[in-house]
C-alpha cells in the first residue's frame, strides 16, 4: 500500500537515521513482547478454564495463530500511514524482527551464558579464566571422544555420501526408481533413538550355547563362529565405534541420495549423449561430467554430514551410553554437566563443540550463497 498524498519526512538527515534506528529496534521488539504477553495470559486463561478439551484446544489455535496474525496486521497497517520514508526503513523489521529476537533469546544468550559458566570452576563458585579450556585438551577422556568423533567424521561422512550417491546414479536408471528411493528413504523417518533400539536387536549378544536372539549374532552362531558383544568389544576399541558408525550411515544414506537424484535428473541429457557419441564410456561420464557437474550438491551434503557427526549424541547414548571407548564430545559434554554436575567443564567442552561446528557451518553458507539459494 502506498500512502498517496502524504508529505515526505523533512527531519534533518542525522536526525532521521537516529529516529529509525530507534524505530527499527522499537518495531522488532514490540511484536514479539507483545505476542508472548498475550499468549501468556491466553494460557493462563486456558489452564484456569473447566471447559473441555476440545473447546480449549479450538482455542487455543484460534487464539494463537489468530493472535499473532491480528498483531503482524495492525503493526503493518499501522507503520504504513507512517511518512513515506519510514516505511521501507521499519517495515521489513516488522517481520524480521521477531526471528531475530528468537533467534537471539534461544541462540545467542544461551551461547553467551554457557561461555561465561565455562570460565568458572565446577559449581560456578570462582573465576577460573580459560583453565578449563587448558584442562579438557590434557585429559585423556576428551582425546579419546575428540578421536571417535573424527572417526566418526571420517569414516561416515565418506559411506554415506558414496553410498547415496552410488543409489542415487543406480536407481535413476531402473525402472523400481520410486520403490528403491522410497525404500531406501525410509529410515529418515525414523528417530535417533528409535534407529538405536531396532540396532541393539541386530547387535544383541547372549551367553555361547544360549539361542542368539541378535541378528548378527544369529548368522556368526550358525557358520560355527562365537558370539562377540558388537558395540561393547572393548579390545577392539576404537573400531567398535564402527558398528555405531553403521546406523548412522543407515540413517543418513537416503538423505544423501535425495538430494543427489535431484541433482542429476538436472543434468542435460544432450550434454550425456554427445558426451556418448564422443566415445566416453559409463565411468568416464561419471567422473568427467556427472560428478563436476553436481560437485555443489556433493559439498553441500557432506558439509551438512559433517556437522551432524560433530554433534553425534542419540545414538551412541542408546547403544552403549559412551562406555567401550565409544564416548564422543556430545556425549562427554552431558556426562560432564548432567551427571557429574561440573557446569565449568561441561559448558566448555559444549563451547569446543561450538567452536568446532561454526567453520564447517560457515563453509556450508558460503556454498549455499555460490548456488544463489539464499
Amino acid at each position: 500500500m502506498v500512502n498517496i498524498g502524504k508529505e515526505k519526512d523533512t527531519l534533518p538527515k542525522g536526525i532521521q537515521w537516529l529516529v529509525y534506528g530507534f524505530g527499527r529496534v522499537i518495531v522488532s521488539l514490540i511484536v514479539p513482547v507483545l505476542t508472548f504477553v498475550l499468549l501468556w495470559r491466553g494460557f493462563i486463561f486456558l489452564r484456569d478454564n473447566q471447559a473441555s478439551k476440545i473447546v480449549i484446544t479450538l482455542v487455543a489455535i484460534i487464539w494463537g495463530v489468530g493472535g499473532v496474525a491480528a498483531l503482524y496486521f495492525v503493526f503493518n497497517w499501522l507503520i504504513e500511514r507512517m511518512p513515506l520514508t519510514w516505511v521501507p526503513v521499519l517495515q521489513p523489521f516488522l517481520f524480521v524482527g521477531p526471528a531475530i529476537a528468537i533467534l537471539v533469546w534461544y541462540l545467542a544468550l544461551p551461547t553467551v551464558r554457557t561461555f561465561w559458566l565455562s570460565l568458572h570452576n565446577a559449581d560456578s563458585s570462582a573465576f577460573v579464566w580459560f583453565s578449563n579450556y587448558l584442562a579438557i585438551f590434557t585429559k585423556s577422556f576428551m582425546w579419546e571422544s575428540l578421536r571417535n568423533n573424527l572417526l566418526w567424521m571420517i569414516v561416515g561422512t565418506t559411506l554415506s555420501v558414496s553410498f547415496g550417491l552410488l543409489i542415487a546414479v543406480l536407481a535413476d536408471r531402473s525402472k523400481f526408481e520410486s520403490i528403491a528411493k522410497s525404500l531406501i528413504f525410509l529410515p529418515m523417518a525414523i528417530s535417533f533413538v528409535g534407529a538405536g533400539v531396532i540396532w541393539n536387536f541386530i547387535y544383541e549378544v547372549k551367553p555361547a550355547g544360549d539361542p542368539q536372539i541378535g541378528l548378527l549374532n544369529a548368522i556368526v552362531t550358525a557358520f560355527g563362529g562365537q558370539p562377540q558383544a558388537w558395540t561393547a568389544w572393548a579390545e577392539i576399541a576404537p573400531w567398535n565405534n564402527l558398528f555405531l558408525i553403521v546406523i548412522m550411515v543407515w540413517l543418513q544414506t537416503g538423505y544423501a541420495m535425495v538430494l543427489f537424484s535431484a541433482a542429476i535428473k538436472g543434468i542435460p541429457t544432450e550434454l550425456m549423449e554427445a558426451a556418448r557419441v564422443d566415445g566416453a564410456n559409463e565411468v568416464q561420464l561419471f567422473f568427467r561430467i556427472l560428478i563436476p557437474y553436481i560437485m555443489g550438491t556433493i559439498i553441500t551434503v557432506t558439509t551438512t554430514i559433517v556437522i551432524f557427526t560433530l554433534k553425534i549424541f542419540d545414538i551412541v547414548l542408546v547403544m552403549t551410553g559412551g562406555q567401550y571407548g565409544t564416548e564422543v564430545v556430545a556425549t562427554q559434554f552431558y556426562r560432564q554437566y548432567f551427571t557429574n554436575r561440573n557446569f565449568g567443564m561441561g559448558s566448555t567442552i559444549a563451547m569446543v563443540l561450538l567452536i568446532a561446528v561454526i567453520p564447517v557451518m560457515v563453509y556450508n553458507l558460503r556454498q549455499f550463497s555460490k548456488q544463489e539459494i539464499f
